[in-house]
């Protein structure tokens, strides 16, 4: 039996909520071949350890990559690697954001210049910069290739991003199949600017777009960033054609498997200064849209799916076994088994706060520790219950719920379950304490 195509399509800080046929036209087109997961959520709402958890298939906590600026250890074997062992060209093209000690003094640094061979996580094929937002902008910037070689590029940065991946298509052994992982930085913020950039040509036409419910109760800077956000997602989109095109033109496209999500999600800087590092459906709630591989139909599944379920749904689906060591579901045996659903999904949240979270079909509910900033610890001995909202009657996570005492059971049973998760992430049991902060929304 021919093996499939891989192509992984990863985007960054895209909230679930905007994929629609006016905006994501081509991706919608994917949802009605594939599958649209519609109960999609990060394991970590920060760029390095979520993207550290896609290369170990474990949580950020297990492989060490808990706060951005933590290489992946040499101890982890790279998702590339099995790749490699069956056979597989591999490829990887973007942001990698898993080579540089953030620590000064200490380690490698390698934020804007070339990332070492032995830190590319395995794969034979790169064109890629560590932390994408420091070698380029909106528009214009560089990667290097595999052996160091600046590669400068002009242009919207999602466009060029892209032409490196339709470039490695041109220029593979056609003869072997391929998993090649796509990391674009758009639509997240521009670090140095402080600002969303959107594609020039588009912003205007986002100008009235409707915000998003949960988002307009709040201060943040929604307003003004909003309409460079859909634009750079509305460009991500045409890109995405730009791809299935190249492969339809190839005749590869049915021998394809495509997966495209994000990494996290956006508040607008309502729930803390920034715009993640938070529990809150805005922050965690992502996009997942899988194309072939058993993935077919325009089905939409609402059971509970999770960003560490991707390393081993990918293994799965190229037919190679699955590490023991591994933390998440594989999504191809849920798929087609209707009465297989887990009672929540995990996220380990650091920097902002360390704090801990489960998200069940109807609740939310999280836990941190006292320190007032998450880099103080990474874990710890002593949780206080932070956050707790019925999403069922508040959708928007309007009201925080956890002191009320109309609750109490609830948030029982939402402890019993975080402390499981916890102990299956292989962290140590906590003590779990009643809230002693004033609630907050």
């Amino acid at each position: 039996m021919k093996r499939k195509n891989i192509i992984f399509y990863f985007s960054d800080q895209q909230r679930w909520d905007t994929v629609n046929e006016e905006v994501t036209p081509n991706l919608c087109r994917l949802a009605k071949e594939g599958v649209k997961f519609e109960n999609n959520f990060t394991c970590q709402p920060v760029c390095g350890p979520a993207r550290a958890c896609l290369q170990s298939g474990v949580f950020a906590t297990q492989c060490g990559c808990y706060w951005n600026g933590i290489p992946l250890p040499d101890s982890i074997t790279p998702l590339a690697h099995y790749f490699n062992e069956a056979g597989y060209q591999t490829a990887y093209i973007g942001k990698w954001h898993l080579a540089s000690n953030r620590l000064p003094g200490i380690g490698l640094h390698c934020e804007s210049t070339a990332v070492p061979k032995e830190k590319q996580g395995e794969y034979q094929y790169w064109r890629a910069a560590d932390v994408l937002e420091f070698t380029s902008h909106g528009y214009d910037g560089y990667v290097f290739d595999g052996d160091g070689n600046k590669l400068e590029f002009k242009g919207y940065r999602a466009d060029c991003i892209n032409d490196y991946a339709l470039e490695y298509l041109d220029n593979c052994d056609k003869d072997k199949p391929f998993f090649m992982f796509i990391s674009q930085l758009e639509p997240h913020h521009q670090n140095d600017h402080h600002t969303y950039e959107g594609y020039k040509e588009t912003v205007d036409d986002y100008k009235d777009y409707p915000l998003p419910d949960d988002l307009t109760f709040l201060k943040g800077n929604y307003k003004e960033m909003y309409p460079d956000y859909m634009s750079a997602i509305n460009r991500l989109d045409y890109n995405v054609g730009r791809l299935v095109d190249k492969l339809k033109e190839m005749g590869i496209y049915d021998d394809t498997i495509i997966i495209y999500t994000s990494d996290h999600g956006s508040h607008f800087k309502t729930r803390n200064p920034e715009y993640k590092r938070s529990c809150h459906e805005s922050a965690t709630h992502t996009p997942l849209i899988i194309k072939g591989g058993g993935f077919e139909g325009g089905k939409k599944e609402t059971r509970l799916s999770s960003l560490i379920d991707i390393p081993p749904t990918l293994l799965s689906m190229a037919g190679i076994p699955i590490p023991s060591s591994y933390m998440g579901v594989d999504l191809t045996t849920q798929i087609n088994n209707p009465d297989k659903k887990r009672d929540c999904v995990f996220m380990q949240i650091s920097e902002a706060s360390n704090s801990r979270a489960i998200r069940t079909d109807r609740y939310k509910y999280e836990v941190r520790d006292c320190a007032i900033t998450g880099y103080a610890h990474h874990k710890a001995k002593v949780y206080f219950e932070n956050y707790l909202y019925d999403l069922e009657k508040d959708p928007n996570e309007k009201e925080n719920l956890i002191k009320d005492p109309a609750y109490k059971e609830v948030r029982k049973e939402m402890k019993s379950l975080l402390l499981k998760q916890m102990e299956l992430a292989q962290e140590d049991k906590p003590v779990i304490l009643p809230a002693v902060i004033k609630r907050r929304k």
